[in-house]
């Protein structure tokens, strides 16, 4: 497993595509950079990290041989190797907020940007982005910011815990790859955020409903079940759930 350190760059999955554009890269192959100059995350927004404290990183991972029909299931892959690393460091009450940050309590300490090719009408590669607060303790304007540190109280080598994101990484891709989708989802539905609780969301339009988040759909979509007793299906970013 080849990992690649850097003391920083524009973003680790944009330095992973220009390497891969360049030359072959190797399965589970890891960028890390102490700073990120633009990091990103989902649709866009702007990943913040203190430089040297936290990890930020992105894996090269082949999927051509997957067979792949919806790419949500890499999310799934990707945050149940977070939560199950998180659990090995005692890390407790850990969520999955919908579509895939990572909450301790409602305290986001992770998230995830994933960027696939498609090659041939297949899913051929994928870049996989996480940015993890490790020992960060200070988040300026993030009131729902927290990291391990904070947590926990202790100090984490993030050497250590990279070898470990990546251990699970292989362990959930090897159940990908064997088609156990429903193990996969039912897993990752077991730790949605907010699970038969009721809730309260707001639409790109600015309405604001109430409802019970019940599961996901394959392709990623979550399903809430509204106060007219019908289960609607919203895409990424269509909703936000207010905490």
């Amino acid at each position: 497993m080849r990992i690649i350190k850097l003391n920083a760059t524009d973003s680790t999955n944009s330095y992973l595509k220009r390497l891969s554009a360049s030359e072959s890269v190797v399965d589970y192959t890891s960028v890390l950079a102490k700073k990120q100059t633009q990091g990103r995350g989902q649709m866009g927004t702007v990943w913040s990290s203190e430089s040297a404290k936290n990890l930020t990183f992105s894996v090269y991972k082949d999927i051509s041989r997957y067979q792949i029909e919806y790419p949500f299931y890499i999310s799934i892959v990707t945050a149940l190797a977070l939560l199950k690393t998180l659990e090995f460091f005692s890390i407790t009450k850990l969520s999955v907020k919908w579509p895939n940050d990572i909450l301790s309590e409602n305290k986001k300490i992770c998230g995830i940007l994933i960027e696939n090719v498609i090659k041939h009408n297949k899913f051929y590669e994928s870049f996989i982005g996480i940015g993890l607060n490790v020992n960060q303790t200070e988040f300026d304007n993030l009131p729902q910011a927290s990291s391990l540190k904070i947590i926990t109280g202790r100090f984490y080598d993030v050497d250590e815990v990279l070898h470990e994101i990546i251990k699970n990484l292989k362990h959930y891709f090897l159940l990908l790859k064997r088609n156990q989708f429903d193990v996969l989802k039912a897993e990752y539905e077991s730790y949605l955020f907010r699970k038969n609780k009721p809730s309260t969301f707001v639409d790109a339009q600015g309405s604001v409903f109430a409802g019970f988040i019940k599961s996901v759909s394959e392709t990623g979509s979550l399903q809430v079940l509204l106060e007219d007793n019908v289960i609607k299906e919203f895409e990424f970013k269509t909703i936000t759930l207010l905490y």
